[in-house]
């Protein structure tokens, strides 16, 4: 039963717990949380769905702290919720090593964090992927219909996040979507790290949000619960529209010497501070909850599991009524990925001519729809340029939500985010798709997808110089580095149809974000005896040798049709070749050493061949093939030609590199014993 005066100690509570444990720590954010602790608690308290005992339910509401520096104030709704492992000692540990209480919220670290955020704005669009997904979640599967697919996205954000470039990008898809399962706190404190926010950010938020198509409310005073209150209960009065809730609050709230003031943004209060804040709101001792905040807050935890129990009789008699839909919602539920994908993939690749693995992956992609239906996703406004439609389905639309084709908009930082939002629910595969060389735009979201270990497919076509006439703007170079620098993110660059086949497989099956990096020009399909090797999950494999070879040439995408090409001018040199094909370097390096050592002997040279930076290929490779600088217009083979990816060019470039007057064949090997036997009679 919800207590107003109980209500306001408990937000007291938080703010002086959130104030002792950044003091501890000696750094943190208390600005925020003395800020927003009583909106925060009330919507806690009295609105959000969740249920302490199980924080992965999923008929849970999502709560998504987008303004993330004032993580303490989540933390301390945790420990007053009693979720696992938010005991005293760890917000005692606040910024610790190994504490559940790290600067920023970690999902998948902490019970109860749905979102890891920090980098302002973030929190917010991924927000908006979260609604996405739980709109086309109850539609797809009819729980809409039942009354069971009314859960909310709940959103803190800030002044930091209003200004974010991403924020508006997604707010734009979410009023377009109306996704009305969206409601979003402004925290508009006027306050920012160099001062006063009219030092660069005077526009007028609530007109701004109103053009997206969002339903705007307004709390004069959001230190005031009754007022939060207030609006949150209007809040639930659906109208159609995404929410947005200015609230007009004081930085530092109850801090005397603190309040409103940019001090209390990053920086402990101090001990003297600290203790004016604790006299001020009544509360004695330290690191301490009185006995009444506690027992209520544990009276509304039974509230809640009572209320979540009740929820899932409801769903499960719902689902359990019909056996195709159980099957159907436990597919999704699982993301669940047949065990022969592989196989089934291979089946349908188009092998019968050359084709651009952007249009084998197309084809594919249809295949991947029928065998997993939690796939769901769509592209930048480019699904045409990269196959990445899905010819069953229909569009994802306000009108429709059980469609399976999502337009972002040119919006491709936010589509990174939203896909994000998307997988953090649980409920499907999502997959992203652009020009490889828009990653950039997308890097902040595939580094937040790879911290939070995601499973999420990006399609990036257009993936090389080999672009042609849209010039070094539109040509991707150091992209794959970049992408390759990421830990715990998977690049996959298929060489034809069959390794787009095992590509889509490896991504299907993977436990984090992988990139899916594609031709626009036509590759020539592998021979019949080439295609019997492939192996994506290997990460590399030998694709054509001689018995003897005494050099390797190693090439990825559509170098390796080059390097084939380039192995048959050397065999007529009498140079005997190995060539090998990585079309992934992050699941060849997970492979046992032996199998590496097997591929790529040390005692031989080995040639890599990328159309891209040669950056980091000095871990595999004597020789790197590439393009260290930005590409240029004009067709493609003129390119080719004039970078050197021709095979007569490729050539030259490995004998001018390895020339050895002591060397008989050309290897450039110059120890007694080398395989190629050239040394032996010296």
């Amino acid at each position: 039963m919800y207590n107003p005066e109980l209500a306001k100690k408990s937000a007291d509570t938080i703010r002086v717990l959130s104030a002792e444990a950044i003091q501890k720590a000696k750094s943190g954010h208390p600005g925020m949380p003395l800020g927003c602790a009583d909106y925060a608690f009330t919507l806690w308290d009295k609105y959000l769905r969740h249920n302490p005992a199980d924080p992965k339910w999923i008929g849970r509401d999502r709560f998504v702290l987008s303004a993330g520096h004032g993580s303490m104030l989540i933390y301390s709704l945790l420990h007053l919720f009693n979720y696992e492992g938010m005991t005293m000692d760890q917000i005692k540990q606040f910024r610790q090593w190994g504490s559940l209480t790290p600067g920023h919220p970690e999902f998948g670290h902490t019970a109860g964090v749905d979102v890891t955020t920090g980098p302002l704005g973030s929190g917010f669009s991924s927000a908006v992927g979260m609604a996405i997904a739980l709109k086309h979640f109850g539609a797809d599967t009819g729980l809409d219909k039942a009354g069971l697919a009314d859960q909310k996205i709940y959103v803190i954000s800030g002044d930091g996040c209003m200004m974010e470039g991403c924020t508006s990008e997604s707010a734009s898809l979410a009023g377009h979507l109306k996704l009305d399962n969206l409601i979003v706190f402004y925290d508009d404190n006027s306050i920012t790290i160099e001062g006063n926010t009219g030092l660069a950010f005077t526009e007028d938020v609530e007109a701004r949000f109103k053009s997206y198509n969002w339903r705007v409310l307004r709390i004069e005073n959001a230190n005031d619960a009754a007022q939060c209150d207030a609006a949150l209960a209007e809040a639930q009065k659906n109208d159609g529209r995404p929410t947005l809730i200015i609230g007009k609050t004081a930085i530092g709230y109850g801090a005397p010497n603190k309040q409103d003031k940019a001090s209390a943004h990053g920086e402990p209060l101090g001990e003297e501070e600290l203790a004016a804040l604790k006299a001020k709101l009544g509360i004695a001792g330290n690191f301490t909850v009185d006995a009444d905040v506690k027992a209520y807050c544990d009276n509304r935890c039974k509230e809640l599991t009572a209320a979540a129990a009740a929820w899932n009789e409801k769903f499960n008699a719902f689902v359990n009524a019909d056996a195709a839909l159980a099957k159907k919602v436990n597919a999704l539920v699982n993301r669940e990925v047949p065990a022969d994908i592989t196989a089934q993939l291979m089946a349908v690749a188009p092998v019968d001519k050359p084709v651009a693995s952007r249009a084998s992956s197309g084809t594919i992609l249809q295949k991947v729809a029928e065998l997993v239906p939690s796939l769901f996703g769509g592209a930048a406004d480019l699904a045409p340029s990269t196959k990445s439609n899905l010819k069953v389905g229909g569009e994802f639309s306000a009108e429709d939500y059980a469609g399976r084709n999502l337009h972002f908009g040119i919006r491709e930082f936010a589509m990174g985010l939203a896909a994000n939002g998307m997988a953090l629910t649980g409920l499907n595969i999502p997959y992203s798709s652009t020009f490889f060389v828009f990653s950039d735009y997308m890097k902040p979201a595939i580094r937040l997808a790879a911290i939070q270990k995601l499973h999420q497919i990006y399609i990036f076509t257009h993936d090389s110089f080999y672009v042609g006439e849209d010039g070094p703007t539109h040509e991707p170079i150091e992209q794959i580095a970049m992408l390759r620098s990421i830990p715990g993110v998977t690049v996959i660059r298929p060489a034809e149809a069959h390794e787009v086949a095992g590509a889509w497989a490896e991504a299907l099956k993977a436990d984090g974000p992988v990139a899916l990096l594609l031709t626009r020009q036509d590759l020539a399909p592998y021979s019949e005896e080439q295609a019997a090797k492939v192996d994506v999950s290997k990460g590399a494999y030998v694709v054509d040798e001689d018995e003897d070879f005494n050099i390797v040439l190693v090439a990825t995408g559509s170098e390796v049709n080059l390097a084939l090409n380039a192995a048959k001018l050397m065999r007529e040199k009498g140079i005997t070749v190995r060539v090998v094909s990585m079309p992934s370097q992050e699941l060849f390096l997970k492979q046992d050493p032996e199998y590496q050592e097997e591929v790529l002997p040390g005692c031989v040279p080995v040639v890599s061949i990328e159309a891209a930076s040669t950056f980091g290929w000095n871990r595999f490779a004597d020789l790197a093939i590439g393009l260290d600088d930005f590409g240029a217009s004009a067709p493609y083979k003129v390119l080719a030609e004039k970078f050197g990816f021709t095979p007569e060019a490729i050539v030259e470039q490995i004998m001018d590199a390895f020339e050895d007057d002591d060397c008989d064949c050309g290897c450039g090997c110059e120890d007694e014993g080398c395989s190629c036997g050239c040394h032996d009679d010296k």
